[in-house]
């Protein structure tokens, strides 16, 4: 089967998806589409796509469902899991067994991963040349390799899943930046609340992060709501680390 084929393949696969209501009744529910065709076709337990900035900031997050959409957002509180690294390094993160060695390289995420009955975790960076646009995670609940077919259309969605992003309704092409745009006012609170944290303290930004994700975590709380409670004042992190 050429490149091609298995292109259209997925396309068709995506196509046969109920459609899937959004917020913006568009491209995001276009994405769910994708993660949920791709949990079918690789007998996998969820799937996620994560639209992400320099830095590993995240943007838009689309999941086959709730249970992989909070394993996709833990790796953005935690800064650690295989979504993360795939982008950093530009490469596919394949994990087919969480408890041989991923403890090493995810000591927080990939005992969270396997409570949640994920075995086995691949993730794709989604790029175009030297440009990152984010990242695709499958989750399967058995242990074990993808095998060479399975590889080659996890490959084909994270394509599909690139073109998804560069088109707009009618097809015109757009920057990644307009979906991360959709998160701004999450961002910019998270680097308020990251500054508001490092004057308290007395400590570095970075410092400071760490101590906003470490409250996240502990607190089983999403990011941006605990960035949104420092800064309107509901919230000061005092003290050691949690």
């Amino acid at each position: 089967m050429t490149v091609d084929d298995r292109y259209a393949q997925v396309e068709g696969l995506i196509s046969r998806e109920p459609a899937s209501g959004g917020e913006d009744g568009g491209g995001i529910a276009e994405m769910r589409r994708l993660c949920n065709a791709a949990v079918r076709a690789l007998a996998a337990r969820g799937a996620g796509v994560t639209v992400m900035a320099r830095g590993g900031l995240r943007g838009m997050t689309a999941a086959s469902d709730p249970a992989a959409e909070k394993l996709e957002e833990l790796q953005v509180t935690l800064g650690e899991g295989p979504c993360r690294e795939a982008f950093e390094g530009r490469r596919p993160v394949l994990v087919p067994d969480l408890a041989d060695g991923a403890m090493a390289r995810w000591p927080v995420y990939a005992p969270e991963a396997q409570a949640g009955g994920v075995r086995a975790v691949f993730s794709f960076p989604l790029q175009v040349g030297a440009a990152r646009l984010g990242v695709m995670d499958v989750f399967r609940g058995r242990a074990g390799m993808l095998s060479p077919e399975e590889l080659a259309l996890a490959l084909a969605f994270a394509e599909v899943a690139v073109a998804t992003l560069l088109r707009r309704d009618g097809g015109r092409p757009y920057p990644a930046e307009d979906w991360l745009d959709r998160s701004m006012g999450s961002r910019a609170e998270l680097f308020q609340a990251q500054g508001m944290v490092s004057v308290q303290l007395s400590v570095g930004l970075a410092e400071a992060m760490v101590r906003i994700r470490a409250h996240a975590y502990a607190h089983d709380r999403r990011l941006p709501d605990v960035a949104a409670d420092i800064v309107a004042r509901r919230l000061r992190i005092d003290g050691p680390r949690p």
